[in-house]
């Protein structure tokens, strides 16, 4: 099992963050939310990730980027419920979206949930779409 997190999988383009606010579909665990849409063709890897934590909630830059750290930890040790499981490629903006100082570990098994979540809502959006 591969527990990084190469340049390759984060999400920079501006263009595909637009579309992905614009067109994105959503599922959210308390305190989390991820934002996907299925990945254009051109993407050489299964999916790209970005991070956000709301100015609104932590004023300062240290607390934003304390929770973005501890974001992309949980998707990079977590990364492989999604990566076994997902039939193409996505793009997923991930969110922090409250004030409360969360342990990492509740962030951890929300992340566990939310993932879990996601999956369940791809594979009913493939049944419907079969039928």
């Amino acid at each position: 099992m591969n527990f990084n997190y190469p340049k390759a999988e984060k999400l920079k383009s501006r263009t595909t963050i637009n579309l992905l606010f614009s067109e994105g579909k959503s599922v959210s665990k308390y305190p989390l939310r991820l934002v996907y849409r299925k990945a254009d063709l051109n993407y050489h890897v299964n999916s790209k990730m970005g991070v956000s934590v709301s100015k609104k909630y932590f004023k300062k830059a240290v607390d934003r980027n304390y929770f973005k750290r501890v974001l992309r930890e949980t998707y990079r040790l977590n990364k492989h419920l999604l990566m076994d499981n997902l039939p193409e490629p996505y793009v997923f903006m991930f969110f922090y979206q409250t004030k409360d100082r969360l342990p990492y570990d509740e962030i951890n098994t929300k992340t566990i949930q939310l993932f879990e979540k996601f999956l369940l809502q791809i594979k009913n959006q493939e049944q419907e779409s079969k039928q």
